[in-house]
């Protein structure tokens, strides 16, 4: 059911108009007057006899004013001019002057549009391009050097498998040696054993001569003298032992070189990293032919699709299962994750049934997300685990952040990245990981090393890379580019912001809920104030959670259990 446009509230929604007492939405802008215009002022524009030669164009794409500069010879006058011949800025009055008098002159306003412009096309070439090249290459880099050290490792474990090869071959030869030393000396042993046998038996001998002689030489027995022959066994004859000799292995360390190995670095000249060529960024950054057609029918849809003149209820659901819609993950088609301030995460369908239900440990953050894959992603903060639930309703452990808490989480719709807002303490940084969950990049600190973060409640991704973050502590919009450059903050349009929900949509414009004032900020992607998009004229109570789905229908939830879809893009 659509409401009536209310004329008063789009004056607070939308850039007002530049014509005086006119307040509609300025949607279109004169490049000539620097401008915005609505609708029907543009149209009066274009008639009037003095602006009808006017360039009026979409207030995205309007050129950028030049900067007010005083002349210092003619403080009363402007910069405006630019000398050919002299290379140099200046006034009217200055082209008067005698040393200009037959210069040609340019206007200052063209060419700083056309240095902006060029200058825009270095920025993006450098977001789209040299970054995400370049994050590739040290990715690459990352994987190499894993691999390094799982080669080396590799390695390690093979010499030391080479060197116990040796050592037991070592101990069993020297372990065979010393039982041969064993096996010689029983032999040496007992030969030497039996020569000494030998001796104990002829002097056993000499002992029964040396008797018999005596009773030889006694007076009784002289007779014997003469009758006996004296002879006397000759000493035996021995030979002494050769002892062993130990000839010492004839070794160096070159030799036990040749036995273990060595690491040489093979004489191979190295292959340099390819890098890809920026025409074919396109296609670089998609996999698959139908990603391809879906970036090119998107990119149709941005060159028509601009700011509507009113915003539209589209429809309205109650959603079963939560007390409040803190954060919203449009799924596929037709279906929504919700998640409330208890821990409930429930699924849902635009009938208003209940798919799934889980209890979680996420209270107000953007702790869910949906892949392009078609699955959800959700944080578990007291267990620092982040969880995925696959189509067929199966939850398995994802990726664990160690001892950092992860409070959001966001799934890329360039790449499928995931970025998780994650602190410790006082302290907090985004992590980005890749689809497969390897940690990729973190993001903590400024160019000056200050901590960008504080309280990273709510995070999404805009259509150029940047990182927008909700932080509530800090009460800004904090972005930084993908490579984790600080690019801006926004602080609201008062004196106090207290940021909630945050996501962007196919032009790049930014939407976050604010819960002071019940409304929805719409900024452009440099940070740009362009309207309160909703506001509690439109019936808005306490907005908590925002959503664009791919058909740029925003969902948005708040501290009731009711999630109002709107359109605001024609």
């Amino acid at each position: 059911m659509s409401e009536p446009f209310d004329e008063q509230a789009a004056m607070q929604h939308y850039l007002v108009c530049g014509t005086e007492d006119c307040q509609k939405n300025g949607q279109f802008y004169c490049n000539d007057c620097h401008r915005s215009l609505c609708e029907q002022c543009r149209d009066e524009h274009l008639i009037n006899p003095k602006t009808k030669i006017h360039e009026i164009v979409l207030y995205r794409h309007r050129k950028q004013q030049l900067p007010v500069e005083k002349c210092e010879l003619h403080p009363t006058r402007t910069v405006d001019m630019f000398c050919r011949e002299c290379q140099i800025a200046l006034c009217s009055k200055c082209s008067t002057m005698t040393e200009h008098h037959t210069h040609t002159f340019d206007d200052l306003e063209e060419i700083y549009s056309e240095k902006y412009a060029a200058w825009q096309g270095e920025f993006s070439k450098i977001q789209k391009y040299f970054l995400p090249t370049s994050l590739g290459l040290k990715t690459d880099i990352e994987e190499d050097a894993t691999q390094i050290k799982k080669i080396m490792e590799s390695i390690r474990t093979s010499m030391k498998a080479e060197a116990e090869s040796l050592k037991n071959l070592v101990d069993e030869v020297t372990s065979e040696n010393i039982k041969h030393t064993h096996t010689m000396e029983n032999s040496l042993l007992k030969m030497l054993k039996s020569q000494e046998t030998t001796y104990e038996d002829y002097m056993a001998y000499l002992e029964y001569m040396s008797d018999e002689f005596q009773e030889y030489l006694s007076i009784t027995n002289q007779k014997l003298l003469f009758s006996k022959t004296l002879k006397i066994q000759v000493i035996p004859e021995t030979t002494k032992p050769v002892p062993p000799v130990f000839t010492a292995g004839q070794f160096n360390k070159h030799d036990i070189i040749k036995l273990l190995g060595r690491v040489n670095v093979p004489n191979t000249k190295p292959e340099k990293r390819k890098i890809q060529a920026m025409e074919a960024e396109s296609t670089h950054m998609k996999s698959t032919k139908k990603q391809l057609e879906q970036s090119k029918e998107k990119s149709d849809e941005k060159q028509t699709l601009c700011l509507s003149s009113s915003v539209t209820k589209v429809r309205e659901y109650s959603v079963p299962g939560v007390d409040s819609a803190r954060h919203v993950s449009v799924d596929k088609p037709g279906r929504f994750w919700v998640s409330d301030s208890n821990g409930n995460l429930v699924q849902t369908d635009l009938q208003g049934n209940l798919l799934q239900k889980i209890q979680t440990s996420g209270r107000d953050e953007g702790y869910h997300t949906a892949t392009q894959d078609g699955d959800l992603i959700y944080t578990d903060k007291y267990k620092k685990v982040i969880y995925k639930i696959t189509s067929d309703k199966k939850i398995t452990e994802f990726i664990k952040t160690g001892d950092w808490t992860p409070l959001s989480v966001h799934s890329s719709r360039i790449n499928g990245d995931i970025l998780v807002g994650m602190d410790i303490g006082k302290e907090a940084k985004v992590t980005r990981y890749s689809k497969a969950g390897k940690e990729i990049q973190n993001i903590q600190r400024n160019n000056q090393g200050q901590e960008l973060y504080s309280n990273l409640h709510y995070i999404t991704e805009n259509i150029n890379g940047d990182i927008c973050t909700s932080d509530y502590n800090k009460s800004a919009v904090v972005v930084v580019n993908k490579s984790g450059q600080h690019r801006f903050s926004y602080t609201g349009q008062g004196s106090r912001f207290y940021p909630y929900g945050i996501c962007t949509d196919v032009l790049g414009h930014i939407l976050v809920c604010e819960g002071l004032s019940n409304t929805v900020h719409l900024l452009d992607q440099d940070g740009g104030f362009l309207a309160f998009i909703l506001s509690p004229q439109q019936g808005i109570k306490y907005p908590c959670g925002v959503c664009v789905d791919d058909e740029n229908n925003l969902y948005v939830g708040q501290i009731t259990n009711t999630v109002t879809v709107y359109k605001y893009l024609q």
